[in-house]
């Protein structure tokens, strides 16, 4: 399996975008809650969630992404699992989504960057001021982050099998956890940080913390920063 600093030295080789390497970020930190909550092991969530749009800016439009991306993916080692998982979340029809980790980054695709938006109209542009019920407002309101899919976030909820706002708050509370290291920690908190990587997933997960995820309402203590590391973009840049 491909280490994390691996995987994004590879998302920053083909992402320019701060923002967008941060979406993969966001993606990364709800996979991983739900591969805690699901039992499942952690490190191709991760890198699944990381990596699904690496080349969106390369292959900007389907099919392109995320077809032609696979065979970057391949070449460079990620397992066929990952790549599988990442090829499905477009929706072709010749690759259902078939397993839980498939389900689970179509239904936190579209929410986390929708999640993120939401932040960013806060006093304090912090996720902290979020709640479920601000959300589904959000949601409602049709002009507000019109490109973000709505059915794809409440079909994505039904395919994994979550309520929808039980998977609005369990994304919520996994990004609210990772909020200084996913930029939208706010007023108090910004410019501390940005898009850092990590030596291994242990720099996000935190070994001595455990999350509360009996179940899905109860996901607590979720230790989403980056250890050890001070870089600002990626290895090997200024």
């Amino acid at each position: 399996m491909m280490d994390r600093a691996a995987a994004f030295t590879l998302l920053c080789e083909f992402t320019q975008s701060e923002s967008l390497r941060r979406h993969g970020m966001a993606v990364e930190t709800c996979l991983i809650a739900y591969a805690r909550h699901f039992g499942e092991e952690e490190a191709p969530w991760a890198l699944t969630g990381l990596l699904h749009d690496f080349d969106w800016e390369i292959h900007p439009q389907l099919p392109d992404h995320p077809r032609k991306g696979q065979a970057i993916l391949a070449e460079r080692g990620v397992d066929e699992v990952v790549r599988r998982a990442i090829l499905s979340h477009a929706g072709f029809e010749d690759v259902p989504r078939l397993t839980r980790l498939e389900h689970a980054l179509f239904a936190c695709d579209e929410l986390t960057g929708f999640l993120t938006a939401v932040s960013y109209v806060k006093p304090s542009r912090s996720i902290h001021e979020v709640d479920v019920l601000g959300v589904r407002k959000k949601m409602k309101d049709k002009a507000f982050a019109r490109a973000v899919n709505r059915d794809d976030i409440v079909n994505g909820a039904a395919e994994l099998g979550v309520a929808l706002d039980e998977h609005i708050g369990f994304c919520l509370r996994a990004m609210q956890a990772d909020a200084a290291r996913l930029g939208i920690q706010g007023s108090a908190g910004a410019g501390k940080e940005s898009a850092c990587t990590t030596d291994s997933y242990e720099g996000i997960l935190r070994k001595d913390l455990r999350s509360s995820t009996d179940s899905l309402g109860g996901f607590g203590r979720f230790a989403g920063r980056a250890t050890g590391s001070s870089c600002v973009r990626c290895p090997g840049r200024n």
